[in-house]
């Protein structure tokens, strides 16, 4: 989709759009008015109303739509309905009219087109047969405002989208396609935007002795992975903020295999690493002025005469030894060789680690938040303001020793498993023992975030793109001057 900035609105516009604040709809004219009045819309965000006027011999189609109290992400929530309700409607361009439809800033300009940019995403490769009626037909959206040639702040915005869209399409992939050498192979562009990339293989990894994720791995024909995406945007020598994604391409739960309904579903188990892709691009799009790294462990986790049992002893990177009693607890053994291998490269003061973690999360949360865990106060405060900002929301829980216990293995170091209850709270714990003295560390269990079964403000159902915007947003708030 083509997004543009002009300053009025073109008189032979065949589809013009008017946003409108919640209650404003008695100030748009006998026209407007009267559908507002007919369709009982009061400008709620999201909602649209329609009706069409005779200019000469033309019918022009006139759309309302919602943009709630006026705050950002209202205001993306109307550029996202405008776009779901002209995407396959017909029409290949939309004026979209701020300047006559009360006061706005370029901000609000700005968030309106990122809305309808965010919810144009979809993922149509392999329907064959789609009617002519289902495909996509919006191609232009021209906004126009009193606020100038806004192309220069677009760019950045786009570049997020871009990242967005990337982390959606890789979710959304199916696992015959997306599997750990060919999510590598889709992250190469990311070099033509100044992206180092670097990619470790099966012999590799087990030289540097990441049992732990080697172990996931061993029961796929599938070779796993481990890429890191560095960006280089700040300072030569500042220690980079590292962002640690959970990559499992396809997860069946191995030897402790998952009830077949719903199985299909866990082709989003590499939601973590697909927003750690998606942010590393939306960053390098934008220029950021910060030293960013993305590293992200990528395994297919399989039943097989060569898979991993419940209660073999795997040895991981660090040293530390785990007891595996569930082999469908394996996205905290990717994760743990990923943050000590990430240590030892970078030596990063920040890490924060995005996972499809846990099915408690989803059972203490929904999906409206993703759980945050953090062992440092300033950190914390940064990714829940982060969160708010970008409408990717976390809600913090606790991390205590006392919690420690629950994950003692009576003949290795650790479990990978404790009981039932606090299930998200003891795989943090076990995240927790592998982060270094003096690194500030973050682990966002996504579970619930990472799909979504309905629309959401800017989004369709299926893959969110959670957590690019979530991170872009921090680092562009606490690390770049």
């Amino acid at each position: 989709m083509d997004i543009q900035f002009v300053a009025q609105i073109d008189a032979s516009a065949d589809v013009v759009a008017f946003p409108v604040r919640k209650g404003e709809a008695g100030a748009l004219g006998a026209l407007l008015g009267a559908a507002a009045t007919q369709a009982r819309f009061e400008g709620a965000a999201g909602t649209v109303a329609e009706t069409a006027a005779i200019d000469g011999e033309r019918a022009k189609r006139l759309l309302l739509v919602g943009i709630g109290e006026g705050s950002e992400h209202d205001i993306e929530r109307g550029g996202a309905a405008l776009t779901a309700k002209l995407q396959t409607s017909g029409a290949t361009q939309v004026q979209v009219d701020f300047a006559s439809t009360g006061p706005s800033d370029a901000d609000d300009v700005l968030a309106f087109a990122m809305g309808a940019r965010l919810r144009n995403w979809r993922l149509d490769t392999y329907r064959t047969r789609l009617a002519d009626k289902a495909k996509p037909s919006l191609k232009t959206v021209t906004i126009a405002s009193p606020h100038g040639d806004l192309s220069a702040r677009w760019a950045v915005n786009e570049a997020i989208a871009d990242g967005v869209a990337l982390t959606q399409t890789l979710v959304a992939e199916p696992p015959n396609i997306l599997y750990p050498e060919s999510f590598v192979e889709r992250c190469q562009h990311l070099a033509e935007l100044g992206v180092e990339l670097e990619v470790l293989d099966e012999r590799q990894m087990k030289a540097l002795g990441m049992g732990a994720l080697l172990g996931v791995a061993q029961g796929s024909t599938r070779p796993p992975r481990l890429l890191a995406m560095r960006w280089n945007g700040g300072n030569p020598g500042d220690a980079p903020v590292v962002f640690i994604g959970k990559g499992v391409t396809f997860d069946t739960g191995g030897i402790s295999l998952k009830p077949g309904p719903g199985m299909d579903m866990m082709k989003w188990d590499m939601g973590g690493a697909g927003a750690v892709a998606g942010a590393i691009k939306a960053i390098a799009g934008r220029k950021a002025k910060a030293n960013v790294v993305g590293v992200v462990g990528l395994v297919e986790n399989m039943p097989d005469g060569n898979a991993m049992r419940p209660g073999d002893i795997v040895t991981t990177m660090s040293g530390q030894t785990v007891e595996v009693l569930n082999t469908d607890a394996e996205g905290r053994l990717v994760l743990c060789d990923a943050i000590s291998w990430a240590q030892k490269a970078y030596d990063p003061k920040v890490i924060v680690d995005l996972a499809t973690l846990t099915g408690a999360m989803v059972i203490s949360l929904g999906h409206e938040y993703a759980g945050m865990f953090a062992n440092d106060e300033t950190l914390a405060a940064g990714l829940l303001a982060a969160g708010e900002a970008s409408n990717n929301k976390l809600w913090r829980f606790p991390l205590s020793p006392a919690y420690d216990k629950l994950i003692d293995s009576p003949i290795a170091d650790m479990k990978n498993i404790g009981p039932r209850e606090g299930g998200s709270i003891t795989a943090a714990q076990f995240l927790k023992r592998y982060v270094e003295d003096g690194v500030a560390w973050a682990h966002l269990d996504i579970a619930g975030m990472a799909w979504g079964d309905k629309d959401g403000p800017v989004y369709a159902k299926g893959a969110t793109g959670y957590g690019v915007r979530l991170l872009d947003r921090y680092i562009a708030a606490n690390h770049e001057g």
